[in-house]
């Protein structure tokens, strides 16, 4: 595999920003791992940070490199800050960088990179679960696979514990008036609704979350309204918190479920 740390200029943004990549590039080690290398259509991975993490976190908190050694897989892992993947009401527009001009971008420097929907995926924890699973219901035509580990997928009906943790100022810096967050585009339960309506392809979905998580509550919601709205999906829970040590393994279970070729 080949690592590559960029900054790139984002004219959303209007500002440079920092992405980790991970490419697949054919090895032959005498000592190590030896890697699948490919020069086109290579299936990607939007893999996002959660809060106090940005574009580093996965590699230096994970063993991402390796675990993805040998699928043939593109992994990028994009810094947006606390930005919780939306366009915030103090004009940082995070969702419209990540969703529209971040691939554009990807593609002009490294065209080898697929175009597909269904090789294309974006995985995250937290902060990163919620934007995760935002990709795969608000663009359901652009992506084939989400996943959401311990992440804050239904944010709109716990709001006060969110308060407990940033001030109300950093909160509706981001979404808004709280009180109009349930039922707008930066609620995953509303975009749940309106992708059911809609009639499109719904990505696979899955979710997992600690058994001693405090999210695990939003997760058993999300599948629950998954459940009901007759959405295949997979949602698991085991042994642990909200800690890179559950995330680590965690991980490793994503990527054994993505829709990759074997």
């Amino acid at each position: 595999m080949a690592f590559l740390q960029a900054n790139v200029y984002s004219n959303v943004l209007g500002m440079e920003v920092s992405i980790d990549l991970i490419l697949p590039q054919k090895t032959e080690k005498k000592i190590g791992t030896s890697t699948v290398g490919q020069m086109s259509d290579i299936p990607v991975l939007y893999l996002l940070h959660g809060m106090g993490g940005n574009h580093s976190a996965w590699e230096r908190r994970t063993s991402i490199e390796r675990y993805v050694s040998k699928l043939g897989l593109a992994v990028i892992m994009p810094s947006t800050d606390l930005g919780w993947y939306t366009d915030t009401t103090y004009d940082m527009n995070y969702w419209t960088f990540l969703s529209q001009e971040l691939p554009e971008i990807l593609q002009e420097l490294f065209p080898q990179l697929t175009t597909k929907r269904e090789k294309t995926f974006a995985a995250g924890l937290s902060m990163g679960g919620y934007g995760a699973l935002k990709l795969g219901l608000a663009l359901p035509e652009k992506f084939g696979a989400v996943a959401s580990l311990s992440g804050a997928v239904n944010i709109a009906e716990h709001v006060d514990a969110f308060l407990a943790v940033r001030g109300r100022n950093y909160w509706e810096g981001i979404f808004g008036p709280l009180e109009e967050l349930k039922g707008s585009v930066n609620d995953p339960m509303y975009l749940l609704n309106e992708l059911v309506k809609s009639g499109k392809s719904i990505p696979k979905i899955f979710l997992c979350c600690g058994e001693e998580d405090d999210l695990l509550p939003l997760n058993n919601e999300m599948t629950k309204a998954l459940t009901e709205a007759n959405i295949p999906h997979t949602f698991e829970v085991g042994p642990g918190n909200h800690t890179w040590e559950f995330w680590d393994q965690w991980i490793q279970r994503v990527l054994d479920w993505l829709p990759l070729e074997k």
